[in-house]
């Protein structure tokens, strides 16, 4: 596969999986563990898209990501 289509994959999947994090989160369901997953998740996934793409400010802005949702995560826990 070439880096395209995995940037493509990566792209598509991590911010569907932000979309459902955010409206987990929001939703205010007792979902939280599972939301802060998702975000955890989708922050390796653009963080893959930022290394294959070379885009190195997104791909510092993913650390914050997945620092969000590991807090979120111990918060939550």
């Amino acid at each position: 596969m070439r880096n395209t289509k995995l940037i493509t994959v990566f792209e598509v999947t991590g911010s569907a999986l932000a979309i459902i994090y955010a409206l987990l989160i929001a939703s205010n369901t007792g979902n939280e563990t599972l939301g802060f997953s998702l975000l955890l998740a989708s922050a390796g996934l653009f963080a893959a898209w930022g290394i294959l793409d070379r885009r190195w400010a997104f791909l510092s802005l993913q650390f914050f990501y997945a620092a969000s949702a590991i807090i979120g995560l111990i918060r939550w826990t």
